[in-house]
């Protein structure tokens, strides 16, 4: 199993890395809770070395 980073974008569409090295449950919630706060920018999970995104929200897109 991999480590998983939770991400950021703001309303410029610069994009940040909020933390890192979490398993898979603890950057899920860590991106909902940013998400719950209402504000712009927009926050996702990603498997640290992949290059397709999680939504915070958890549902699975298909391949």
């Amino acid at each position: 199993m991999g480590t998983y980073r939770v991400m950021r974008q703001d309303d410029n569409g610069n994009r940040f890395l909020v933390a890192r090295d979490l398993d898979r449950a603890a950057a899920r919630r860590l991106a909902a809770e940013f998400e719950a706060r209402g504000h712009k920018q927009m926050y996702w999970v990603e498997e640290d070395g992949a290059a397709r995104p999680e939504p915070a929200d958890g549902t699975v897109r298909n391949a």
